[in-house]
Parts: structure tokens; sequence; C-alpha cells
């Protein structure tokens, strides 16, 4: 995890690498649901995206009660964004 002793807000940022180890997701769906609109960016350095960790694990916990119960992406995508 990126961290910082000062307030702009770098201690709540997951890399992709982080998301793949915390939700046991590999690279390529991360990329997918990113891609796909479900993982917003908050950051991007250069080759590395910074995801909000608490939109990150209040999105992975949607994604994965709504890929329980049958949904496809497309569906929850149109759940979380309305799109």
């Amino acid at each position: 995890m990126v961290r910082d002793n000062g307030n702009n807000g770098k201690s709540k940022m997951l890399s992709a690498k982080e998301i793949m180890e915390r939700y046991d997701l590999s690279y390529q769906t991360i990329n997918h649901y990113t891609d796909f609109g479900l993982l917003p960016v908050l950051v991007k350095k250069g080759n590395v995206r910074f995801y909000d960790k608490d939109v990150i694990g209040e999105r992975m916990r949607k994604i994965r009660k709504l890929m329980g119960e049958g949904y496809s992406l497309r569906l929850i995508r149109k759940k979380l964004i309305g799109i």
C-alpha cells in the first residue's frame, strides 16, 4: 500500500497488485473490470494505476454478491453505475 505521512490521501489508495492480493483476482480481471467501468481509477502515475481503497472494497463486495446471484457483468455494471 502506498503510504504518506501528509494529508493528501495516499494511504487510502491501492495499486492493481494490491487488489490482486487482497481480492484474489488476476491482473487481467482487474484490467477487464477497470476497462468495463466497474473499478474506477483514482490516480494514474506512469503505468501504475491507483484506486480508492474504500470504493474498491464496496465495489468488490457488490460485484461478488451480484455474481453469486447470477448477474452478468453487463447487468452488474448497470446496477452499480447505471451504464
